[in-house]
C-alpha cells in the first residue's frame, strides 16, 4: 500500500488505437506526489492522447489508470485540473463570465475565486473584452485559470505556453513553480520548448511512436548531460594519481578501464594533457564530451531504434 500512495498517477499498459494504429502503446507512467513531470515527444507521439485518457476525455483500448492510489478514477478526477488542446471557452463572453460559468458547473461556492484566478494568470485587467478578441496567449492564460479554479492536487497541462511571448512563458513557469512549491501541486506538463521545461521539471518521461521509452529524474539528466574532458589513457591509476597530486583535480571519475572523465578545469586541456604526458601517461584520445539538454532529448527522439522500454 505504501508504494501505491506515493504516486499521484500510475498507468498499467495504457493503450489507445486509432484507425488500426496504436497511438499510445502499453504505457506505464509513474508520476510521484510533488513531481513536475516533463512529458516529452514529437508531435503525434501520443502525448495528448495519453493525457486525454488520464483526464477521462478518451477511453483506453487496454490497460488501467490509477489516481492517488485509487482505481476509482471517476471520483479521483475531481482532484485534477486540465488544460488539454483548446480550452473549452465561450468566445462571445468575457474571461470573468467564462470563469463564473465554470465555477458554478464545478460547484465551487467561493465566488471570490474568479477574481483570484484572473489575478493569478494575469488577466485581471481585461475587463469586458470578449474572449473572441483575445490573443492565443490570453486564451491559454484563461484555460490555465479554468484548470486551476478547483485548486486541484494534480494539474495536467498540454503545451500551456503555446502562443505566449518570452515574458509570458517566464511568468507561466514562475506560476507553475509557485503552485508546486506553495500549494504542493503535482504537475504533468508537455512542452516543445525543452530548454524551458528543464528549468522546472523534476522528472521526465519520453514518448516515441506511442511508447514511453524512458523515465528519469532531473538529477540523472544533469549527470547524463554533464560536460567533461574525456581522456583515453594507457594507465588510469597513474593518471588519477597525477590529477590528485600534481593538478589538485578531484572532480573526476573512471567509468571504465583506460577512461577518465574530468568535470573541472575543462578548458585547461593543454595543461592537463601536458602534466599527464610528463608523468608518463600515454594519451590516445582527449576531447570534450557532454550535451545540452535539448541536444540530449533530440538525440533520443531522432534515434532509429527505441531505447529501453516501460
Amino acid at each position: 500500500m505504501k508504494d501505491t500512495l506515493e504516486y499521484v498517477l500510475k498507468t498499467d499498459n495504457l493503450t489507445k488505437m486509432y484507425n488500426g494504429v496504436k497511438v499510445v502503446n502499453a504505457v506505464n507512467m509513474h508520476v510521484r506526489k510533488g513531481d513536475i513531470y516533463g512529458f516529452i515527444g514529437k508531435n503525434g507521439a501520443g502525448k495528448t492522447t495519453f493525457m486525454r485518457m488520464v483526464a477521462g476525455l478518451a477511453a483506453p483500448l487496454e490497460g488501467s489508470i490509477e489516481l492517488f492510489g485509487s482505481m476509482d478514477v471517476d471520483v479521483q478526477r475531481k482532484r485534477i485540473g486540465t488544460l488539454i488542446e483548446n480550452p473549452g471557452i465561450y468566445p462571445g463572453m468575457t474571461a470573468k463570465d467564462n470563469l463564473e460559468i465554470v465555477r458554478r458547473s464545478f460547484g465551487v461556492t467561493d465566488k471570490g475565486i474568479v477574481g483570484e484566478m484572473l489575478r493569478l494568470v494575469g488577466l485581471q485587467y481585461v475587463g469586458k473584452k470578449k474572449v473572441k478578441d483575445f490573443s492565443m496567449g490570453m486564451k491559454q492564460r484563461l484555460g490555465l485559470a479554468i484548470a486551476l479554479i478547483r485548486n486541484p492536487d494534480f494539474l495536467i497541462l498540454d503545451e500551456p505556453t503555446s502562443g505566449l511571448d518570452p515574458e509570458g512563458i517566464r511568468e507561466t513557469r514562475d506560476l507553475l513553480l509557485k503552485l508546486n512549491k506553495e500549494r504542493h501541486m503535482t504537475i504533468l506538463i508537455s512542452s516543445h520548448i525543452l530548454g524551458e521545461l528543464s528549468k522546472m521539471a523534476t522528472r521526465y518521461g519520453i514518448i516515441k511512436n506511442g511508447v514511453l521509452i524512458e523515465e528519469f529524474g532531473a538529477d540523472e539528466l544533469e549527470d547524463r548531460c554533464k560536460r567533461c574532458l574525456k581522456l583515453e589513457v594507457d594507465n588510469t591509476a597513474l593518471a588519477a594519481n597525477i590529477l590528485d597530486t600534481k593538478l589538485a583535480i578531484t572532480e573526476y571519475d573512471v567509468p571504465a578501464a583506460g577512461e577518465i572523465r574530468i568535470f573541472e578545469r575543462i578548458r585547461d586541456v593543454m595543461d592537463i594533457n601536458q602534466a599527464l604526458i610528463e608523468g608518463g601517461v600515454g594519451i590516445t584520445k582527449s576531447y570534450t564530451a557532454g550535451k545540452n539538454l535539448e541536444d540530449y532529448f533530440m538525440d533520443i527522439l531522432e534515434a532509429p531504434q527505441i531505447r529501453g522500454g516501460n
